[in-house]
């Protein structure tokens, strides 16, 4: 719904007398920062109004003003192009996060370190059920797979609370009796994005940080893996990056002539370190590639969005696993929601490290990450 209220137009007539307080408040805050045009209630009475205009200066600095104006009159802010007007728009009500419950996250923390142990000891043939006292042999496995996880997430956590969003801990999950014994881990952020660079700091740290790890581990994983034949059983896929570490270590091109790496558990969990990269970055959506993809090209995000979903749909004849993350990022949503800054674009040290990610993207995409050896 759209209803004018006092159409504003340069030298027009002014706010009609007696209108709604409130509207004449938001008004009076935004005087001094928009030439207005135009003045919209999208949702009455009051609860979204829209400024259509001309912003008189730098978005960030009128932003960061918006942001303290509004608060006080229980509004939050944000601003957009459309065409060649400014928007500002004010939607009533400020999040103000709860104390988040951090006895959860140290829960599930202890049930994944019970269940990626059991996955570990289970790869070298133990039945931690049946032997407790074993648990050692999943050890390296299981250590090597948190680690990467929680400094993937932890990235996410610090860049969040640099930017003082406010942000959890990280939420583990546990998957009993899989190869796994996890399903990665998330952390929630409990308040709105402000703008691009604070979308693209908190989505490109998860990432970049978990790779500085995975790779050295990979690495040394790779060095006390020995090379046989390719016998039967899960064949972990390849990526570009991942073929090329396997060079650097073994000197040859694996698999090849019947022959790959036998893997170490601390290779295997960090190649799934890789892996699990590769799926974040998919520029899609809520995933760590689709904060980037947005806070690069904004709404052309879009496109690209669905475009990459198509592709998961195609690549699904290779590998099944395809066509459940595409139904998974397609019902969960295809369209990267805007930050409440939506004008102020990226500094170019940050659009030169967001492309070097996306060349990153296609080191570690693996068309086919497992496929059964018979």
């Amino acid at each position: 719904m759209e209803l004018d209220v006092g159409m504003w137009h340069a030298g027009g007539p002014a706010w009609p007398v007696g209108g709604p307080l409130i509207l004449l408040q938001l008004r009076e805050t935004v005087a001094d920062l928009m030439t207005i045009e135009r003045v919209e209630v999208l949702h009455p009475p009051a609860q979204v109004v829209r400024f259509r205009g001309r912003l008189m200066g730098d978005p960030e600095r009128i932003f960061q003003r918006l942001l303290q104006r509004f608060e006080a009159l229980g509004y939050t802010p944000t601003l957009a192009r459309e065409g060649t007007q400014d928007l500002i728009t004010a939607h009533q009500g400020v999040v103000r996060p709860r104390p988040a419950r951090t006895w959860i996250n140290a829960l599930l923390f202890v049930a994944t370190i019970l269940t990626t142990l059991y996955a570990g000891a289970a790869q070298q043939g133990v039945d931690l059920l049946r032997e407790p006292g074993r648990w050692t042999t999943g050890l390296p496995f299981a250590l090597t797979l948190l680690v990467i996880l929680g400094t993937h997430e932890f990235g996410h956590y610090f860049a969040a609370r640099y930017h003082r969003a406010a942000v959890t801990l990280p939420y583990f999950i546990p998957m009993p009796f899989n190869f796994l014994g996890t399903m990665g881990a998330f952390i929630q952020l409990r308040s709105p994005i402000k703008d691009r660079k604070s979308l693209f700091d908190i989505g490109v740290a998860g990432p970049l940080a978990g790779l500085a790890v995975a790779i050295p581990l990979l690495l040394y994983g790779l060095s006390i893996s020995p090379v046989g034949p390719i016998g039967p059983g899960l064949l972990e896929g390849n990526s570009l990056l991942y073929l090329a570490l396997k060079y650097l270590v073994h000197g040859r091109i694996l698999p090849g002539n019947g022959l790959d790496v036998w893997l170490d558990p601390i290779a295997f969990a960090a190649w799934f370190g890789l892996l699990v990269t590769c799926f974040n970055l998919l520029p899609i959506g809520q995933l760590d590639g689709g904060h980037i993809a947005y806070a690069l090209w904004g709404r052309r995000a879009w496109t690209i969005a669905s475009l990459s979903v198509i592709m998961l749909f195609a690549l699904s004849f290779l590998w099944m696993g395809w066509l459940t993350w595409a139904l998974l990022v397609f019902f969960l949503g295809l369209r990267h929601p805007p930050p409440l800054n939506d004008l102020t674009p990226l500094d170019g040290k940050r659009r030169a490290v967001g492309i070097a990610t996306v060349v990153l993207f296609f080191l570690v995409f693996t068309p086919v990450p497992l496929q059964a050896i018979p």
